[in-house]
């Protein structure tokens, strides 16, 4: 089997420096300064195959972003064992760094005052990119995520959808087989999201790219990755299927209803039914809520029990999202 990603105890420390009170502590803290080390990321282990899309998720300060910056080379480990396409990120910089791709939502790969595709131009030669390969590479990136317009436009002068669509452009280049991808989404409209997914999965299938995607959107996840590796407090909590961490922590259903007549909820309430199930009123979209646990047929017996009793205008199935399953976990705890 062939992984893209091995990590073994991989761990991260840094000091956090703190000030002693007062004139007389301030003159102490000039002579020797009082600081504890923090491990941001804390023993970790997991692997992550070729062709892969894997969410690492987690709360600000899980030390999500700490380890893709030691994945990519940028930071250099505490202590532990980081293989990323076959070599280590930090001591063998010049031949790994053409292997990967890596988009930060927050900063730009981009050269700020020039045209886009000058930029883009500069990256082929960093790249040593052929024009053959640049020319049929680029050519189908620049049309799916349509960057036509763009190409003569300075960076500077881009939406941030715009922008975050020629940096994916951009890390794509060079036709990397691992892109890394730090809140690739942040603050962009729908559109451009779901443009950007169905790019995403399209180079996955077509190149079987591994993607390590880092993300506070769910929707991202739920839309792109079969597996979830969640983090808390620079440790792992969870690591396997989205499917099973939805099956083990989605609490439940919701079904809701909308009668053509005046129902009240001590009618529903008293719905004869084998199971046990809470009612409550939405009184803003005049929709009546049904909570019950999703087993067997449970849904099927409910919405029987309902259409004998009451005519119905609408009815919606409301899936457990991904957002507050991850909300349960964080507020039961380890997994």
């Amino acid at each position: 089997m062939s992984f893209a990603i091995e990590v073994e105890h991989l761990r991260k420390e840094f000091k956090a420096y703190s000030s002693r009170s007062g004139l007389k502590g301030a003159f102490r803290d000039l002579l020797t300064r009082n600081y504890k080390v923090v491990p941001a990321v804390n023993d970790i282990n997991f692997n992550v195959k070729q062709g892969e899309m894997v969410a690492y998720i987690g709360e600000n300060g899980a030390g999500k972003s700490t380890t893709i910056k030691m994945l990519t080379g940028i930071l250099t480990p505490t202590s532990g064992h980081i293989r990323v396409n076959g070599m280590n990120p930090h001591k063998e910089r010049e031949s790994f760094t053409p292997t990967i791709g890596v988009v930060f939502g927050q900063r730009s790969q981009l050269w700020w005052d020039i045209a886009v595709q000058e930029s883009f131009r500069l990256l082929k030669k960093v790249y040593k990119v052929s024009d053959q390969q640049y020319e049929e590479h680029m050519g189908h990136i620049i049309k799916t995520l349509d960057l036509e317009p763009l190409l003569d436009k300075p960076v500077r002068k881009l939406s941030l959808g715009q922008r975050m669509r020629c940096e994916l452009a951009a890390a794509l280049i060079h036709n990397p087989p691992l892109l890394f991808l730090d809140e690739p989404t942040i603050g962009l409209d729908v559109l451009v999201k779901l443009k950007i997914r169905e790019f995403l999965k399209e180079i996955n299938q077509k190149y079987n790219t591994t993607i390590l995607l880092t993300t506070h959107d769910l929707a991202d996840i739920e839309a792109l990755c079969d597996r979830v590796i969640m983090l808390d407090e620079g440790q792992i909590i969870y690591d396997g299927a989205l499917n099973s961490l939805k099956n083990n922590w989605a609490e439940g259903k919701e079904i809701h209803f909308q009668f053509m007549e005046q129902v009240s909820l001590n009618e529903l309430q008293s719905l004869p039914l084998p199971f046990d199930a809470s009612w409550e009123y939405d009184e803003k979209d005049q929709t009546y809520i049904a909570f019950i646990k999703e087993e067997k047929d449970h849904i099927s017996q409910l919405i029987a029990a309902v259409i004998a009793h009451y005519k119905i205008k609408d009815i919606k199935i409301h899936e457990t999202s991904i957002e507050e399953i991850v909300r349960n976990i964080y507020d039961k705890g380890i997994v």
